[in-house]
């Protein structure tokens, strides 16, 4: 009786078995019995239509089969077992499992699928163990959380996944807090390893689920790696230090900008958040951007953007938006642009300036003071007190273009050491960059308390930037200018309006070749030297050879011939006019001999007495 059974029993109680698979029937624990149909021809392309009803577990591997259409297996209610290994799979219907209400396992390791139906789990309540091993599915989405709480065993390794949804993680996570009785099975087995994982801060919350041990939870292989970015390629979960992730937050700044016509515009605008986020610029009625737009990171994390807006007009008058955007959502904050009308000058008919240049003593300083004044523009420094102290040198006094000129009775009524102390002297550019530049000066009388304010702005615009100094410093790098353009700077003690010699006119693209060009001029002039020194040096040196060769030949004394040359000097004629003449051999011979300078000098004004004569 059992051999029969093994061979399929009387086919008509339960329905006949396809011909392209086996069936086979044994015998439970229970007493009941069970049918298994195994389905391996290579040619199959659907699943069977006639499969006995009494079938346990089905079994339909190594075939052709490319999909499964809707309840297919839909009058096979005593399906406990349903294994598709190593098919061609790809598609699967949403209605694959209708009517599978005692369905316990569902194997799919080996196919091709892409995507899995996981709201056609509702259809099987009891499923315990999903395989879908060595697939091709690249994301689990969201709702598919609500699926899977009542598995078991849930294998996903060797596919193409970046990272798991948050809700899925939840689910995982809540189980370290279930009640575990010694004795049983873990709860849940995953298996996670071997799939393209991105090592984000998408990643954070999976990786310490893995960190943190939990009786209830067992992996298949704990050592999950990292496939990108490149730099953690390969790297363990348990070796990293991931942050959490966070929207993007944008940080205070200014909302409000008024400008003059024609004057270079900075809009910054900073954020912060994980991933860092996009940063962007638009115009809030839509207009394009009339400038550059520059990224940067700061060493804390903050992603900045800036937009430079050259020689503004009234056009670029309105609202831009700042955005700062990531997988999280999006921020966005608002900055006003007013373009205002240049200030006018303060050389009126009326005004100081003009009644100092109707002095005669004053006219060339009106013209300079006009020149100066068209280039260095308008800073809002408090006003100095004026009155009238005698009138110092005129270009001394002149001051800058809004500063309001001063004409020489209206000079400040502090005492004229305290303004000498608190003057600024030996203005240097040393920048070395295009887009820097670094400024040092002088102040030797003024105190360890004495701030100072440092005003800049390009050349030929009226309105200028200031950066304050705290005291005890006598340098200042001002970064953010504009390459190869020309600047004005002045550096004054804070309170008080600088004068003409604190101010400096230079240009970033010559800052950056000085230095070059200087070496270069160190150069043309030591070579030049050098081509004049050498001939001369070798001249002298020819010369003395020649003279102690023509003293070894002739036959005099050794005394008087031994180490003697002739000496010539420079002296007057009779007429008044210079000439070269030579002393006889006993007085040179004399003079350069080994005995003192004292007794040279001596027997020097001896042989003559003029008083033009110079000796070596």
């Amino acid at each position: 009786m059992l051999w029969l059974l093994a061979l399929g029993g009387p086919p008509q109680a339960q329905g006949a078995c396809p011909s392209q698979c086996s069936c086979s029937l044994h015998v439970l624990s229970d007493g009941s019995k069970a049918r298994t149909v195994v389905c391996n021809d290579p040619d199959m392309t659907l699943p069977p239509a006639s499969v006995p009803l009494d079938t346990s577990k089905l079994r339909l591997e190594r075939t052709a089969i490319r999909r499964v259409p809707g309840e297919a297996f839909k009058t096979l209610g005593r399906l406990e077992q349903l294994w598709l290994p190593y098919n061609a799979l790809c598609e699967l219907s949403a209605l694959m499992l209708r009517g599978l209400r005692r369905l316990r396992e569902l194997r799919m390791p080996g196919n091709r699928l892409a995507a899995f139906p996981w709201a056609a789990l509702r259809d099987a309540p009891q499923l315990r163990l999903l395989d879908l091993q060595a697939n091709r599915l690249s994301a689990v989405p969201p709702e598919a959380a609500r699926f899977l709480g009542n598995l078991t065993f849930l294998d996903l390794s060797s596919n193409q996944l970046l990272r798991l949804p948050q809700e899925l993680l939840a689910t995982w996570i809540h189980l370290h807090t279930g009640p575990f009785l010694p004795g049983h099975h873990a709860r849940l087995v995953l298996g996670l390893q071997d799939n393209p994982w991105v090592c984000d801060c998408r990643l954070y919350d999976l990786v310490h689920f893995l960190e943190g041990w939990a009786p209830n939870v067992a992996f298949i292989e704990a050592r999950l790696k990292c496939a990108s970015p490149r730099s953690l390629a390969g790297v363990v979960f348990s070796q990293l230090e991931l942050r959490k992730c966070q929207s993007p937050k944008l940080r205070p700044g200014m909302t409000s900008i008024r400008s003059p016509l024609g004057s270079t515009v900075l809009l910054r605008c900073g954020a912060t958040g994980v991933p860092g986020p996009e940063m962007s610029w638009s115009r809030a009625n839509g207009h394009p951007l009339n400038g550059t737009v520059h990224q940067e990171v700061s060493s804390d994390g903050t992603s900045w953007t800036l937009l430079g807006l050259p020689a503004v007009s009234h056009l670029d008058s309105g609202d831009y938006i700042c955005q700062a955007k990531n997988f999280l959502g999006a921020s966005e904050t608002l900055i006003s642009l007013v373009v205002t009308e240049p200030q006018p000058s303060t050389e009126r008919s009326g005004g100081p300036g003009a009644r100092w240049a109707r002095t005669g003593e004053g006219a060339e300083a009106a013209a300079y003071n006009k020149m100066v004044a068209r280039h260095v523009p308008h800073v809002p420094e408090p006003a100095v007190p004026a009155t009238g102290p005698p009138v110092p040198d005129a270009k001394e006094q002149l001051l800058l273009q809004h500063f309001q000129m001063r004409a020489p009775e209206e000079h400040s009524d502090a005492p004229a050491g305290s303004q000498e102390a608190q003057t600024v002297s030996s203005l240097k550019v040393v920048g070395d960059t295009y887009q820097s530049v670094t400024l040092v000066w002088k102040a030797p009388r003024a105190g360890n308390t004495t701030a100072f304010s440092v005003l800049y702005a390009v050349f030929g615009q009226r309105d200028m930037r200031r950066v304050l100094v705290p005291p005890g410093k006598s340098s200042v790098t001002i970064r953010g200018l504009v390459p190869k353009a020309k600047y004005v700077a002045c550096v004054c003690v804070r309170g008080l309006v600088p004068r003409k010699e604190q101010c400096v006119i230079f240009s970033t693209d010559e800052v950056v070749d000085a230095e070059a060009t200087q070496r270069l001029i160190n150069v043309v002039v030591i070579s030049v030297a050098a081509v004049i020194a050498l001939p001369l040096t070798l001249l002298v040196c020819c010369g003395a050879l020649r003279r102690r060769w023509r003293k070894c030949g002739a036959g005099g004394s050794a005394e008087a011939t031994g180490a003697y040359v002739n000496l010539e000097r420079l002296g007057h004629s009779e007429d008044g006019s210079e000439d070269l003449s030579q002393h006889s051999l006993s007085e040179a011979d004399r003079l350069l001999s080994a005995r003192s300078s004292l007794d040279s000098q001596a027997v020097g004004i001896r042989a003559s007495r003029r008083i033009n004569e110079y000796f070596c």
